[in-house]
């Protein structure tokens, strides 16, 4: 049977919804990540009381599931730089010792760097020169204005030219 037109319209604008508040999470966009969990709370509890039986255990394990979530979101903002290391020290294998010790220490001082950013500045900067998105991609996933992107981007690379600049 087919389901009427306005029904459908109403699914791909959930889909889309939801696929933008997954996006948004993934940013670490906190308040995305709250909305997610209310739509999906109910249903993780009636899971989880499937499996386990018992109402207090369900309610336990479905918010821990939650918890789990919110913190794998935040370790992997935290870490974005991981990459750069990798990649630095690969570039590094190929060149003099000298060389490779001056690549390493300048890697260092760049994560110390990025990891000393202010949340709101390390998150744009991230999602910028990491996981290449363009100013209205970050604007749409902060849910903040393309101005304040460009803002918080602007404040981001001039701190950390500052702290490169400085003696190490």
């Amino acid at each position: 049977m087919n389901r009427p037109t306005a029904e459908l319209e109403s699914d791909r604008e959930g889909q889309t919804a939801e696929a933008t508040l997954v996006r948004r999470a993934r940013a670490g966009n906190t308040a995305a990540f709250g909305e997610l969990v209310k739509m999906h709370m109910h249903r993780c509890y009636y899971a989880a009381l499937g499996l386990v039986g018992s109402p207090q255990d369900a309610e336990d394990l479905s918010q821990e599931a939650f918890a789990r979530a919110s913190s794998a979101r935040r370790r992997k903002l935290e870490t974005a730089g991981g990459w750069l290391a990798d990649e630095a020290r690969a570039r590094a294998a190929g060149t003099d010792p000298e060389r490779a010790r001056a690549q390493a220490e300048l890697r260092d001082r760049l994560e110390e760097a990025i990891a000393g950013l202010p949340a709101p500045q390390r998150e744009a900067f991230v999602l910028k020169e990491f996981q290449g998105l363009k100013y209205r991609e970050i604007a749409e996933l902060l849910d903040v204005p393309i101005g304040t992107v460009m803002s918080r981007l602007y404040a981001a690379r001039r701190r950390l030219a500052d702290l490169l600049e400085a003696p190490a």
